[in-house]
């Protein structure tokens, strides 16, 4: 039964006028698939299993996408070519395997590569000093890897855990019209991360991402070196796309057009002004309708969603509304005249972090400013 909620809005609101989207469809003709954008096997420095087993573990553990992401130094070009084979086998009507790789730039911090069989230019090493990444300095290698990522027609590029030695991909500059069509997601949650960093979300990053201007949806990932791919937990990336193939899955990342939960099946939806999650809005306003809907299908108290935040510019929270129940059906209005975002974050009862908290993230709305 949905909930009925009460909201405390931060912001001034009043009724808004539905603005239209730039290739915004009504969040209705997109499905919602669930997967995992960031694991690995021994073609890198996995425990064990190379990328057939990987793809089959998922399947059959029911996700419906998953990408293996080995780092490109260690990868052979044998191995990348049987990964990319390895990938179309295991592609089926119910499951979609996605070949990636992980880049590293030791000065500047590591990036998921996908939809794009090739790699960047030869690194740059000249001391052949520990992994052959490239080692250019930050104001060199990052600009370089941008600019080559966006030559690639449809290939989409995801900061990984983006405190690791990075201090925030140096604060995410070098944006240009052409780097942000190649960037498209930012890992706000890292499930390995803890072992190196003692963090597993980066909420903050991603804040600082959209604030220096960059269209970018949040994903979460395991970033698994173990063979427990999908079945070892319950962190997933969702994509909406209209159908499950690796075409529109890729057409998904490069429109930004997700969320991540730590939950492995909570199921959102979120428009503004009409337009689904990951839009920008064609027409400027300063008032706005937020439609949202979440619903664990579990139905158990545990799964409770509690806490709906709509969170905008420098990660202001602009709206908050506390709610109760497994389903929960809200629309929220704002208004604001210098906005250039907002997104959702939802908080459950859910033990997916140690207790209960924040567990999930949309991608926003842009509102074209």
């Amino acid at each position: 039964m949905s909930a009925v909620a009460v909201f405390v809005l931060i912001a001034p609101c009043f009724s808004a006028n539905v603005a239209s989207a730039r290739g915004g469809k009504a969040p209705t003709t997109y499905n919602l698939y669930f997967g995992d954008l960031h694991t690995h096997t021994t073609y890198s420095d996995a425990w064990e299993g190379i990328p057939e087993d990987a793809y089959a573990a998922a399947k059959a553990a029911g996700a419906d996408f998953m990408a293996t992401t080995d780092h490109h130094y260690d990868i052979t070009p044998e191995e990348w070519a049987a990964t990319i084979r390895a990938a179309d086998t295991y592609t089926s009507r119910d499951f979609v395997a996605i070949p990636g790789y992980e880049y590293w730039m030791p000065s500047s911090g590591e990036v998921n590569v996908f939809a794009t069989t090739n790699m960047p230019p030869s690194t740059v090493n000249p001391a052949n000093h520990g992994n052959p990444g490239n080692h250019a300095c930050s104001w060199d290698a990052l600009p370089a890897f941008y600019d080559w990522l966006a030559s690639q027609a449809g290939a989409s590029g995801q900061w990984n855990h983006p405190d690791y030695m990075t201090k925030e991909f140096v604060n995410y500059s070098y944006w240009s019209q052409a780097h942000d069509r190649g960037m498209n997601i930012l890992e706000i949650h890292n499930y390995g991360s803890w072992l190196w960093q003692g963090t597993l979300d980066y909420e903050s990053s991603y804040v600082l991402a959209l604030d220096n201007g960059w269209h970018v949806m949040p994903a979460a990932n395991s970033d698994t070196h173990s063979p427990n791919w999908i079945s070892g937990y319950d962190v997933r990336t969702v994509l909406l796309a209209p159908s499950l193939t690796r075409s529109d899955l890729y057409d998904a990342m490069s429109a930004c057009r997700g969320y991540a939960t730590l939950d492995s099946n909570l199921r959102i939806s979120y428009a503004l002004n009409g337009a689904v999650m990951g839009s920008t809005l064609s027409s400027l306003t300063s008032t706005y309708s937020a439609a949202v809907h979440i619903e664990d299908p579990d139905g158990t108290p545990e799964d409770a969603i509690t806490l709906v935040e709509v969170v905008s510019d420098g990660g202001e929270v602009v709206a908050s509304v506390h709610t109760s129940g497994t389903v929960v059906d809200l629309t929220i209005p704002l208004d604001s005249g210098s906005a250039h975002y907002f997104y959702l974050r939802v908080t459950t009862a859910s033990n997916v972090s140690g207790g209960p908290g924040v567990t999930a993230w949309t991608a926003p709305v842009w509102t074209g400013r």
